[in-house]
């Protein structure tokens, strides 16, 4: 791209260096971080199973933690009727 082409560029495209760089490193920052926090977890969830814990139905209680009380309840609802259609 020529000065010419810059020029002619409305400012809303023209891009700098610095800005994108910052963007850049805190996005890979991020990620970074993301990484730790997901090393952590597994760390957790291997000192709850050999302490005996099943990790499967830890993960499930977390993920019911996070819902709304009435929706976990609509879901607990609906996997017992579907059991018991199973016959399970």
């Amino acid at each position: 791209m020529d000065v010419t082409d810059e020029q002619q560029q409305p400012s809303s495209y023209r891009v700098t260096a610095g800005e994108l760089r910052a963007f850049v490193e805190r996005f890979e920052r991020l990620d970074a971080e993301k990484k730790d926090l997901a090393d952590q977890q597994k760390e957790v969830m291997a000192e709850a199973k050999s302490r005996g814990y099943d990790t499967k139905v830890l993960r499930k209680i977390v993920a019911l933690r996070k819902m709304d009380p009435q929706e976990a309840s609509e879901i607990e609802a609906v996997l017992e009727l579907y059991k018991e259609a199973l016959g399970m």
